[in-house]
């Protein structure tokens, strides 16, 4: 991030809100993840459905177990969720796109946009479910799903810019000089393509936190921990018997949690607008 797209997001004072929420609840992953919170998650540590109080702040679920302890170590979850999935759907989408995007209109492309029209042609949730479910055995099934169904909207905004990108002079400089096409692509063409792949990945982000809280929901999520969706899952029944703790606690902090995401993603949409003058 340039000092100038720095200096336009800081004048978005929603976009900084967001920005704000995103590290608050990064901070809140890091610190499960060295063991600072969020560790007795599974521990009873009460009665059933205790309202709150100073010893369990959001209360507690049907089996007594802190729904505080839950809820950040949820937050850890969807980092963790969020953060492989959008590696490795970006770095796949990215490197697809790239080659079609060069090689377009060639057999490359051909195959590539055929892959991308089949998976494409198929409900996301529907398709990312089965996956889960066939892998179901496999703690990395719901990961594999959601990257094996998000990589195609990277792909078209990629293959598109590098489509027009390598029609620049610098291109056909580079080309002139004898450099590889592969050469030209990834040390010339995508490094121009980072600004719209900063603000895809915050849009992927937010994709497959919502996807793991919907399979997590179904049964189809996470297995090993616990996460916003289970939480969601537990609460089907609570709610029924007139207590909110789980549901208020895993819905508030999903709904925060993404809108911190839309406002940054926004905001960053518009501040790498080089178009846009620095006020």
């Amino acid at each position: 991030m340039t000092v100038a797209t720095w200096q336009r997001l800081k004048t978005d004072r929603y976009g900084m809100g967001g920005l704000i929420i995103v590290i608050f609840f990064a901070l809140v992953a890091l610190s499960v993840w060295s063991g600072m919170l969020g560790q007795s998650w599974s521990v009873t540590s009460g009665n059933r459905w205790e309202s709150i109080s100073a010893a369990h702040w959001f209360g507690t679920n049907l089996l007594g177990q802190d729904i505080l302890q839950r809820t950040l170590f949820g937050a850890a979850t969807s980092f963790e969720v969020g953060l492989i999935v959008t590696a490795f759907s970006i770095v796949l989408g990215t490197v697809l796109g790239a080659l079609a995007g060069w090689y377009s209109h060639s057999w490359p492309d051909e195959a590539i946009l055929w892959l991308k029209g089949v998976l494409d042609s198929i409900p996301i949730y529907l398709f990312a479910a089965a996956i889960a479910f066939a892998l179901q055995g496999n703690r990395w099934a719901m990961h594999l799903a959601m990257i094996i169904t998000f990589w195609t909207t990277t792909a078209r905004i990629v293959r598109g810019e590098v489509m027009r990108i390598k029609q620049r002079e610098f291109v056909e400089a580079a080309r002139a000089i004898g450099l590889p096409g592969i050469v030209v692509v990834f040390r010339h063409v995508l490094p121009n393509t980072i600004h719209i792949l900063l603000v895809q990945a915050t849009i992927v982000f937010v994709a497959a936190i919502k996807t793991e809280v919907i399979l997590s929901f179904l049964g189809l999520g996470i297995k090993d921990g616990v996460s916003w969706g289970l939480m969601l899952a537990e609460s089907s029944q609570e709610v029924l018997a007139g207590h909110f703790g789980n549901f208020t606690a895993a819905s508030v902090s999903l709904f925060i949690l993404l809108m911190g995401f839309n406002l940054l993603a926004d905001a960053l949409q518009a501040a790498l607008d080089t178009r846009r003058p620095i006020i």
